[in-house]
């Protein structure tokens, strides 16, 4: 009798840890801010992740390893983290080179043009200094984060730094009609859309955004380990992605179709790098879209070339990993080709 007590009281406890964990589950996936808040508070502290003020001071000068920068420039009034730095090779900034722009990861959640991705193990920053030194005028922009704004907001802020840009090019002695567009995680998700936007009208419309330059303008793309295919992405990324979407994992088919913009690939996409490891399905799903239509790409697999797994966002450990500076230069060599077409 009191085996079959003791018996029951387990099966009893049991249960209430199942419900418990249930109930747990579907709370956090309906509201992944709770999780996501909880990395955010330990990167931010007590700070907004998303200001309508610089997170750093304005700077104009040289750096130390002689390129020269423009820091803190304001593109937009109408939303948080409006703001973007201009990174010439020296300080001579009236040599005509081609225009990139880079938009960093984050999850949506963290990130920043100086800090990189928090959820890469590689200093983005490093990355972007190597790109100015090849030949190229960076433009580094930032954008608003959850849980205060969500997608397409950074869409539509990527739109207005390029407008911003181009409205201002003889000030800042930039080459608006030789563009190249490169972003990683997060910012190779507002890449790749963008693409999209820039050549089918139907999903720029979806969107509601009308670009902000033509799309013979923009010579390359350069979409670093991005997470598109959503309806295949494991638990955690769909929390971070759920979360910049709608607030929650469970996304419509609807959602997906705006998000997910390999559905909209059309023979008009621009020429494409791509860069795989942690979301290297993804790219590889990407690839092949861009392949039935014949538009021109070149993936890079580390995993399929070398057997080797590399980590998020790879190539920025160039200045310390042969496979990453092959990756590199091998960036380097499709846009130095697609520019000088």
């Amino acid at each position: 009798m009191k085996k079959n007590k003791i018996l029951k009281f387990l099966g009893w406890f049991i249960g209430i840890l199942l419900c418990m964990g249930m109930v747990g589950y579907i709370t956090v996936t309906n509201n992944p801010q709770l999780v996501v808040g909880i990395i955010q508070k330990g990167i931010y502290k007590e700070a907004n992740p998303s200001s309508f003020e610089p997170l750093n001071e304005a700077y104009k000068g040289l750096k130390e390893n002689g390129q020269y920068l423009i820091s803190e420039i304001k593109y937009s009034e109408e939303y948080p983290n409006s703001y973007l730095d201009i990174i010439y090779t020296d300080n001579n900034t009236e040599v005509d080179r081609p225009t990139l722009f880079y938009f960093h990861g984050g999850g949506f959640f963290g990130g920043s043009k100086n800090m990189g991705d928090p959820l890469a193990e590689s200093e983005a920053t490093y990355l972007i200094d190597d790109i100015v030194a090849k030949g190229y005028n960076v433009v580094n922009v930032d954008y608003a984060l959850v849980p205060d704004y969500h997608f397409p907001t950074p869409l539509v802020q990527m739109n207005q730094a390029i407008a911003y840009i181009k409205q201002h090019a003889k000030e800042y002695n930039l080459n608006v009609n030789n563009v190249v567009l490169m972003g990683s995680s997060a910012g190779g998700i507002m890449t790749s859309q963008y693409g999209s936007i820039l050549t089918n009208e139907h999903y720029a419309s979806l969107l509601g955004i009308v670009p902000s330059i033509e799309k013979d303008k923009v010579k390359a793309l350069v979409i670093d380990d991005a997470p598109l295919d959503y309806k295949n992405f494991p638990l955690g990324t769909k929390m971070l992605v759920g979360n910049y979407v709608s607030g929650s994992i469970y996304l419509s088919d609807d959602e997906i179709k705006k998000y997910n913009n390999i559905y909209h690939i059309t023979s008009e996409y621009p020429a494409t790098f791509l860069l795989g490891s942690e979301y290297r399905k993804d790219m590889l799903t990407l690839h092949e879209a861009l392949e039935k239509v014949d538009v021109e790409n070149e993936l890079v697999d580390p995993l399929v070339e070398y057997g080797i797994e590399k980590q998020h966002g790879f190539v920025a450990n160039l200045r310390n990993d042969e496979i990453s500076m092959k990756a590199f230069h091998r960036l380097i060599d499709f846009i130095n080709n697609e520019t000088k077409k």
